[in-house]
């Protein structure tokens, strides 16, 4: 399988099952000194869309080609394209989504692997019901950034929790991003670390045995 970064939470995935983006984003309103300056999204073409929750930096679905399906900010278990997906409720802070509203966890199996998408994860940890909805997982993308979301430790534990083999942290601060920490504090907690020079890369060409955080190059303006 085939997993391209794009920035923040944005992950493009090519499997022979098919094609799904997550947390496609849009244009920043003007808010200042705040930077948000990924290269604008791709014209692709994705059989499934999901998004977390409507902040613009998860939301933008115009950005794409029209999908087959969208499933956007709701819980539930949806027949897709590719399967079965679990969207299982959650929120964007740790009071009970009072703050910055609700964020839903992805998990869904493409190209052989189970997958989880944490989308803004703010919660303190993970609620039992959640954990026994997501049950174990390949491949984990979470954030680690701090801010709005969870930061390392948390991220940290939540791969433990759910015995993630690969795990490609997202929402962090980068040079188009200023508003969230950085990755270093999250990489410190990792015994094996895999910096790449793409944005992208094939799951098939990553060691069999976990865990490993597994770390694109943040796509930037040329």
């Amino acid at each position: 399988m085939q997993v391209t970064w794009y920035g923040q939470a944005a992950f493009f995935l090519e499997a022979p099952e098919g094609k799904v983006f997550i947390d496609p984003f849009a244009k920043m309103p003007a808010r200042p000194g705040m930077v948000f300056d990924y290269p604008p999204l791709p014209r692709l073409s994705p059989d499934l869309v999901l998004i977390t929750h409507e902040h613009f930096d998860h939301s933008g679905l115009e950005a794409l080609e029209e999908p087959k399906q969208t499933i956007r900010s709701t819980a539930g278990r949806f027949e897709t394209p590719i399967g079965e997906v679990l969207a299982i409720a959650g929120e964007h802070d740790d009071v009970a989504g009072t703050r910055r509203g609700p964020n839903t966890i992805y998990r869904f199996q493409l190209g052989g692997l189970r997958i989880a998408h944490f989308g803004d994860f703010g919660q303190k940890e993970l609620r039992a019901e959640q954990f026994e909805q997501i049950g174990p997982v390949d491949l984990l993308f979470v954030p680690v950034g701090a801010g709005p979301t969870i930061g390392p430790e948390g991220a940290r534990a939540i791969a433990r929790a759910l015995d993630a083999r690969y795990v490609v942290p997202m929402h962090y601060r980068t040079p188009a991003v200023n508003f969230l920490e950085p990755l270093d504090p999250f990489l410190a907690l990792w015994q094996d670390v895999r910096r790449l020079d793409a944005p992208g890369f094939d799951t098939g060409d990553l060691p069999e045995i976990g865990p490993v955080c597994v770390v694109p190059r943040a796509p930037l303006r040329s």
